[in-house]
């Protein structure tokens, strides 16, 4: 078990203890720095945590990797993983709904202008007018859903709560869902966004999604239209969307992950009223948690079992 120079969380040593418990034929290991990874994988089957590429490497003996969260764009960049017959897992699905309520908080936000409340409280100011005829109501809204996934079908029952038509593309469509109108191919993508009051972005960062909603894209979005960013950073040209929220042609933007984390310093969203920013924290619920550790365990059974496992990584196409 692989932590990051931080160390192991106490959930993850609770969970080595309940595994040694089960299996007492297993040597589990845990191994909190880069250092000790390295040294101990060497001799391991198994590695459960987002291993760097000097871990892979001397992973002589590897046969099965599990990542603890849904995004492996980090592993299916070291050519030696993918190239190998590692197996790699992922523990999708418990992220979905924690992250599907977050858009929600983004979007009502947005949509009331909550986070200058907030501002407004913590200066003791109580100014009605200044929020007169400027709030907007979701009902009879669009939401355009980038990538219909669980995350994507998550939103979309809660979008379709507050009466808003739903559309989505993917690059698999399938039949819509009863809270979605119409999923779309790829090819319907520009369609999707000049309809869209509301575009999210709930799609995996690929060679494909890298830069897809470019500055030409974003020019068709509505006037007023608002952008949430909730799967990964790199998918939207993030400095084509600063300009177009600093002109105010687009509404807002509710952003939780970006290309580059930490968020720079000098970047310009820090400071724009209609951006609503959260640092990659839209899943983190303890449900969210023990959910993929549970995962773990069952695959950890399969394992053990010989039988096929969950949430097999296509480590080429990168999910």
């Amino acid at each position: 078990m692989g932590g990051n120079d931080g160390g192991i969380r106490d959930g993850d040593r609770l969970l080595v203890e309940e595994l040694r418990n089960e299996y007492p034929d297993i040597t589990f290991v845990e191994a909190g720095s880069s250092k000790e990874q390295i040294d101990q994988v060497k001799d391991c089957e198994v590695y459960y945590g987002w291993p760097t590429r000097e871990v892979c490497v001397a992973g002589n003996h590897l046969k099965w990797i599990h990542c603890p969260g849904t995004g492996v764009d980090q592993l299916t960049k070291i050519p030696e993983l993918v190239e190998s017959d590692v197996v790699v897992t992922n523990a999708r699905g418990p992220h979905a709904p924690p992250m599907a309520d977050h858009t929600l908080g983004l979007i009502i936000g947005l949509a009331h202008r909550l986070h200058e409340h907030r501002d407004d409280q913590r200066k003791h100011v109580w100014d009605t007018d200044k929020y007169l005829d400027t709030f907007v109501e979701l009902a009879g809204s669009n939401m355009g859903i980038l990538s219909l996934g669980d995350i994507g079908t998550e939103i979309a029952k809660r979008a379709f709560g507050f009466d808003m038509n739903v559309y989505a593309v993917d690059l698999h469509p399938r039949p819509a869902p009863p809270t979605v109108k119409e999923v779309w191919g790829l090819d319907r993508l520009d369609d999707l966004l000049a309809m869209s009051d509301w575009f999210v972005v709930t799609a995996p960062i690929t060679e494909d999604t890298i830069g897809m909603i470019d500055r030409r894209r974003l020019g068709l979005l509505k006037d007023g239209a608002r952008v949430i960013i909730i799967s990964r950073g790199g998918i939207v040209d993030e400095e084509a969307l600063a300009d177009e929220l600093m002109s105010n042609r687009l509404g807002g933007a509710g952003i939780d992950a970006f290309s580059i984390e930490p968020l720079q310093e000098d970047s310009p969203f820090w400071d724009l009223p209609n951006v609503i920013i959260s640092p990659h924290s839209s899943a983190h619920t303890a449900n969210m948690t023990e959910g993929r550790r549970r995962i773990f365990v069952e695959n950890l059974r399969r394992y053990v079992a010989h039988d096929p496992f969950l949430y097999v990584v296509n480590k080429k196409a990168g999910f």
